[in-house]
């Protein structure tokens, strides 16, 4: 329950909840990675929609780009899982982790725009 409360606050932050609950799950409760990954897309429509929901009250869905991302993204979807279930397990484990590092170092050691 902590988990999921805790994942669910930081995709209210926009930062990736999915992340970590996907961590807990693979790291901790030792649910195989595909499984965890439709646990985490289960667990991303609910605070998702409320998410949206809070977006659209505020004015902050561009829907342009909202539907851009949706045209590529779902056919990607399927690109994608096709390609998780036929390959090793333990590669896409360590790519995964790989994945989430190199994003982590990034937003890290990423320099905020100078505002004038």
């Amino acid at each position: 329950m902590i988990i999921g409360f805790l994942a669910g606050f930081a995709g209210g932050l926009g930062v990736g909840g999915g992340g970590i609950l996907l961590l807990y799950l693979t790291a901790f409760a030792g649910v195989e990675q595909l499984s965890a990954q439709g646990i985490n897309l289960l667990f991303f429509l609910p605070t998702a929609a409320a998410a949206l929901f809070i977006h659209l009250k505020n004015g902050f869905v561009k829907w342009k780009t909202a539907f851009l991302a949706s045209a590529f993204g779902i056919p990607g979807v399927f690109v994608g899982y096709f390609i998780a279930k036929n390959i090793d397990k333990t590669f896409l484990r360590v790519f995964f982790a790989l994945f989430l590092l190199f994003v982590g170092l990034k937003e890290f050691f990423r320099k905020e725009p100078q505002k004038e």
